[in-house]
């Protein structure tokens, strides 16, 4: 599986992406993508997101 962002609840802060070791996500102009083929699930980005945008699916 991969992170799930809710784009209703993000802030588009960029924290998740600088804290995924495998760089799996990435910060468009009006939202974060997260690209499931790089995704290993290690949560990292569910834990620093200050609004709890971000679930990861194992």
């Amino acid at each position: 599986m991969t992170a799930k962002i809710d784009k209703n609840k993000c802030c588009y802060c960029g924290g998740c992406t600088s804290v995924c070791p495998v760089g799996a996500l990435q910060l468009k102009e009006t939202y974060i993508e997260c690209d499931a083929t790089k995704c290993i699930n290690c949560g990292a980005c569910q834990k620093i997101c200050p609004v709890g945008a971000i679930k990861v699916e194992k």
